[in-house]
């Protein structure tokens, strides 16, 4: 969703750049990975260097010794990253190693949580960055505060809201809930896969204890992340809650869909919060603090905290409260990746 409209706006440049597309197989699941390729209309990757699962360091290292490999063959002049994930800083250390230029996207978002291994990988990506792209006003604070180059920070808008914007008219003349058995505005969509969420039994029952609550009033939509379905098979939760419904993760444009249609989203991903800002649907968002301050400032997002025990009553609170007043945030226009692929081909050019 960050990549693609990237890939789109360089078309406009393809007589004076050459690029390619790295593919780290990090999310190496087919629902969480080859779908979106797909749907995005993203092409084959150039390279594919099909790291897998492990631990946060094999992870990583896996990375570095494969990405090097390319680098080192194809000499480019720049590496753009994006987000927060483990791709990021490992990419973005080989490339600083090699003297190649590095451009961050995404760039300066922080939680203030060092628990969460994305602030890790945000806070170093950021000090070994060439171009800091930044999605709201908070990334400009904090990397200023961080003694960040003024010169070297460029406030472009947000390239999740670019793939948003794009695909709207598709998303809308889908009734992707209908394949679900859902009605409009008739149940609420769950997203969970934090380590602090699901990898603690305790925390994962407690969770659906919550929902069985809420099930009793209203559907429950949720497309169940790949670590999230392992623990629950794991754990061998039941519940006897016809209303809540599991399903392997969705194609992005199928989610946006439902989402759209739905009472309020409970999530603890980061996306999502700012998605739901775009749409005006409210989100709660299953965490104690978040990277995107612009989402709660002028969104429809709130933090509900990790007091389990409260999530029901934090979902019909806000069931049929109103977010017609609030805002989308500045330059979330759909145009993010024209202002970026502009600033880079004039560095370059």
């Amino acid at each position: 969703m960050k990549v693609a409209p990237i890939y789109r706006a360089l078309q406009k440049y393809s007589d004076r750049t050459k690029h390619f597309i790295c593919h780290t197989g990090q999310h190496y699941d087919v629902n969480m990975s080859d779908v979106f390729f797909e749907q995005l209309k993203l092409p084959k990757p150039d390279f594919y260097l099909g790291v897998g699962s492990g631990s946060h360091a094999v992870q990583t290292a896996k990375i570095i010794i494969e990405f090097e490999k390319i680098l080192v063959e194809q000499k480019p002049d720049l590496v753009v990253v994006v987000g927060d994930v483990n791709s990021t800083i490992a990419c973005s250390l080989v490339a600083v190693k090699l003297g190649i230029k590095v451009a961050h996207v995404e760039a300066g978002l922080r939680s203030f949580d060092r628990t969460m291994p994305e602030e890790i990988n945000r806070l170093l990506t950021d000090q070994i960055s060439d171009f800091l792209f930044v999605t709201e006003k908070s990334g400009i604070e904090n990397l200023r505060k961080e003694g960040i180059a003024e010169e070297t920070i460029f406030f472009v808008g947000n390239t999740m809201i670019d793939s948003l914007v794009y695909y709207m008219p598709k998303i809308d003349s889908l009734n992707a809930y209908e394949t679900y058995g859902l009605k409009p505005f008739e149940y609420i969509v769950v997203t969970l896969h934090r380590p602090s969420n699901v990898d603690e039994p305790e925390n994962l029952i407690k969770i659906f204890q919550q929902f069985e609550i809420i099930s009793k009033k209203v559907k429950i939509f949720f497309p169940v992340h790949p670590r999230t379905k392992k623990m629950l098979e794991s754990l061998d939760i039941k519940f006897n809650a016809s209303n809540i419904l599991l399903v392997d993760p969705v194609g992005y444009i199928e989610f946006i869909n439902v989402v759209k249609n739905s009472l309020l989203v409970l999530t603890d991903s980061g996306g999502i919060q700012e998605e739901t800002t775009y749409m005006k649907i409210p989100c709660l968002t299953l965490r104690n603090n978040t990277e995107r301050p612009i989402t709660i400032e002028m969104g429809t997002n709130k933090l509900i905290g990790t007091n389990y025990e409260k999530i029901a009553f934090e979902v019909f609170s806000t069931l049929g409260t109103s977010y017609k007043n609030s805002e989308i945030p500045p330059l979330w226009d759909g145009k993010a990746s024209e202002r970026i692929t502009e600033i880079i081909v004039s560095n370059f050019n």
